[in-house]
């Protein structure tokens, strides 16, 4: 059963949407969440937005952004494990839980220059893999877990269906970024307390909160957040 969270409002820096306009339908997006055990506490890869961004400027967020169609046909090193395929696979089909995964590993190369993926022949490809391929990697499917789904309020002019995943930082290729990636203009590895403390959006603090959660429980379930009449609901996956 749901169980009401909290009463929302719109928040300053999120666009609301006009009285008596439609509700914007939600586009599907992914996060990941990378985290790093070879400090005393774990840290986790968070960028800055730029001030010039519509949507959460100046946040703190983890690298992620919209599916693309390029996404569903992408070639991989390896397959979901079963678990995480059948929690992405509640609420859509196999095809695009899949597509989710890879848009995850896609944007964080793209935003942060890191490649979650196993080494491999490079390969010529057009579209938003290109550069991806083009350096010798396929994407480590099999690295990901997933910790939450959120959906953005009705209020919002923008609305996103985004799947919060996670893997180690020993899964990347290496913990240098690619010097011609980056969309973010400030990236650091920071740990939970000092994640906590930067401006961060809601969404991203509550899946912080998560974080902590899952790393004292494991096996813990995935939480999806939605929101109905002005109020917040989570259940578990």
């Amino acid at each position: 059963m749901d169980t009401p969270i909290i009463t929302t409002a719109p928040r300053p820096d999120v666009a609301a949407r006009a009285p008596g306009t439609r509700s914007v339908r939600p586009r599907d997006a992914a996060t990941l969440i990378i985290l790093r055990r070879d400090a005393k506490k774990p840290r986790v890869l968070m960028g800055r937005r730029g001030s010039g961004h519509d949507f959460m400027p100046d946040k703190w967020v983890f690298p992620g952004g919209r599916i693309d169609r390029s996404d569903f046909r992408a070639p991989t090193a390896n397959e979901l494990r079963h678990d995480v395929a059948a929690r992405l696979a509640e609420g859509t089909i196999p095809r695009r839980a899949r597509a989710l995964a890879l848009s995850a590993i896609r944007e964080t190369f793209e935003e942060a220059g890191l490649l979650l993926a196993e080494k491999a022949e490079p390969r010529s490809v057009a579209g938003p893999w290109r550069d991806f391929f083009a350096i010798g990697a396929l994407p480590d499917l099999e690295a990901l877990d997933v910790i939450a789904r959120a959906v953005t309020p009705p209020s919002r002019t923008k609305r996103f269906d985004a799947r919060f995943f996670v893997a180690e930082a020993d899964r990347l290729l290496s913990l240098e970024r690619r010097p011609d990636c980056g969309e973010l203009d400030e990236i650091a590895w920071v740990d939970l307390d000092e994640a906590l403390a930067l401006d961060l959006p809601d969404i991203t603090r509550y899946v912080l909160r998560e974080l902590e959660t899952r790393l004292e429980n494991p096996d813990g379930p995935a939480r999806f957040m939605r929101f109905w009449r002005g109020r917040r609901f989570t259940e578990q996956t």
